[in-house]
């Protein structure tokens, strides 16, 4: 596999860093999972469980081994040390300071280490005025302005659906690992990554900060092409009072679609910019869509050129059965469902390890050879 020989030792807690090491994981890096004292790794206690482990723990920590260290003790510092030099990455997420204060920072790995690649995640990053203040998901989303952009149909803004601020971090943060690890292969020398979950959500902003940049003015919402302001980029009600959403707003499949409902006299109104001069499309999309079930506009739209898409809950997502084909949900032998590995490589694909570590299971141990 890809990753095989790669050694990651794994510091982080919760979602951002366990979601990197899985991911390497899956395509054969060697992980060990450094625990706190204690209770452990934080998501084994957290949420719903089945087979008696956390569902999200399963899906983040599967195939990884587990030591617990307590870094502030001679001997935790004695196991670490032994790991970290010949570690090919350490992750950490710790408040901005916190390693070094332990001891365990990258200037003091890379002087027993120099290939290390040494990656810091963190809410606001290692540096700045927001450096330390603490955060979470929501609030760093909240704080990099997307939270006001996911605005309720009654004009307010909504609880996020899911964790972008981690999710964009733990994607920067395994790109910038892979490249320095590749640069290694050059210098032999390895490299710090400062990733800021704040700095993370803002690189995936660049197609709706049109508005901002070009006028100095902040968006409304309803009023964008991305948030309802364009009648072929939107959510309708069906009869049956669920949902289905017009997720394309080139004017092609608005002309396909009102064809079909022999209504090209709106296409007119597709072609405006987004904001109040679609409404009458909206509003005629609106009606319309009320006409059917859910179910009988899927089967209405099939094989029609408009993107077009039922709003489905999670559960029936993982009931899709695309899912099993392509991959992205699998069985562990006590029927535990697992989350696949999304990067699908023609050759050495992903491995999936079902296994999840005890606590502390691998005391004492060093790296598989």
């Amino acid at each position: 596999m890809k990753l095989e020989g790669v050694k990651v030792l794994d510091l982080s807690l919760f979602l951002p860093g366990p979601m990197l090491s899985v991911m390497m994981a899956d395509h054969g890096a060697d992980v060990i999972k450094i625990e706190p004292a204690g209770e452990g790794e934080p998501t084994r206690h957290i949420g719903y469980e089945k087979n008696g482990a956390s569902v999200w723990f399963r899906n983040t920590h599967r195939g990884k081994r587990s030591m617990q260290l307590n870094l502030k003790s001679e001997e935790g510092q004695a196991v670490f040390w032994a790991l970290a030099k010949d570690a090919d990455v350490v992750l950490e997420a710790f408040r901005p300071g916190v390693v070094d204060r332990l001891g365990v920072g990258y200037e003091a790995v890379r002087a027993v280490n120099p290939g290390v690649v040494y990656c810091s995640i963190s809410a606001f990053g290692q540096d700045g005025p927001h450096r330390d203040r603490p955060a979470h998901d929501v609030a760093v989303q909240a704080m990099a302005g997307v939270i006001s952009l996911n605005e309720g149909q009654d004009g307010k803004p909504a609880m996020p659906h899911m964790p972008v601020a981690d999710a964009f971090a733990s994607l920067t943060a395994l790109s910038g690992v892979l490249m320095a690890l590749l640069r290694r292969q050059q210098t032999g020398l390895g490299d710090y990554l400062d990733v800021s979950m704040f700095d993370s959500v803002l690189a995936w902003t660049p197609n709706v900060t049109g508005k901002i940049f070009a006028t100095g003015e902040p968006h409304v919402p309803k009023d964008e092409r991305s948030w309802g302001g364009n009648a072929m980029f939107n959510l309708y009600e069906t009869r049956d009072g669920q949902w289905v959403v017009l997720g394309g707003s080139e004017l092609k499949f608005a002309q396909n679609l009102l064809k079909a409902w022999d209504r090209l006299d709106l296409v007119d109104y597709a072609a405006l910019p987004p904001g109040p001069g679609q409404e009458p499309l909206r509003a005629f999309f609106r009606e319309k869509f009320r006409e059917k079930t859910r179910a009988e506009w899927e089967q209405w739209f099939d094989g029609l050129d408009v993107c077009f898409a039922p709003v489905r809950n999670l559960k029936e997502t993982f009931e899709d059965p695309a899912l099993a084909q392509h991959g992205m949900l699998a069985w562990g032998a006590d029927g535990s469902e697992i989350v696949g590995a999304p990067i699908r490589f023609l050759a050495e694909p992903a491995q999936i390890d079902p296994e999840l570590p005890a606590i502390n299971a691998n005391a004492g141990e060093g790296w598989r050879s």
